[in-house]
């Protein structure tokens, strides 16, 4: 399975959150293949020292640099995990055929059966929406009305944005993205055997 990590720029959340899913895989022997890009990534461009320093402190030394989102990553991925519902938006806005294989990290983690059947009905409802806009059909009002209520009821599925932080900013994101992942692990587990 290829699983792909979006986050802005590719030089924090998602690079962090690609390295610590790559070593869980590894640990529990999940053939996964793991990586990451960004919305507005620059090409080659390091990881962020605070990022850098919290791989280490989990025995991580995988040398990691920005890629920028591009058709055939995308479109090679089994599952596109973002780090915010607007990376997913972002997404979903370029490469509408993937609503089927695209989260964001947090809502893959989410196991409340009521809270997954609103994100399914949210993105489909996203989706719609977006490729009537783009055929300049016009956008039913009961459509609109139902997004706002939906995305009114569904939690923040948001990791905490660090770039420029301290330390401690970091470490917050990566206590998310770890936590998340943790469950995820669990989950493609459970779903391999």
């Amino acid at each position: 399975m290829r699983i792909l990590f979006v986050c802005t720029g590719n030089t924090c959340r998602s690079p962090m959150a690609e390295a610590l899913l790559r070593k869980l895989a590894k640990e529990r022997g999940l053939p996964l293949e793991v990586s990451s890009a960004g919305v507005a990534a620059t090409e080659g461009i390091p990881i962020s020292r605070h990022a850098e320093a919290i791989l280490r402190d989990h025995n991580i030394d995988d040398v990691i640099t920005s890629q920028a989102l591009r058709i055939d990553v995308v479109h090679e991925s089994d599952l596109i995990l973002t780090l915010t519902q607007s990376h997913k938006q972002h997404v979903l806005r370029i490469f509408p055929e993937v609503v089927g294989k695209i989260y964001t990290l947090k809502e893959y983690a989410e196991d409340d059966e009521q809270v997954l059947r609103d994100i399914d009905e949210l993105d489909s409802l996203y989706a719609t929406l977006t490729m009537n806009r783009a055929l300049g059909k016009p956008v039913e009002h009961q459509d609109q009305e139902r997004l706002f209520e939906i995305q009114q009821r569904i939690p923040s599925f948001d990791v905490s944005d660090p770039f420029g932080g301290s330390r401690a900013d970091y470490d917050v994101a990566a206590t998310e993205i770890r936590t998340a992942i943790d469950r995820i692990v669990v989950k493609l587990a459970d779903q391999r055997n």
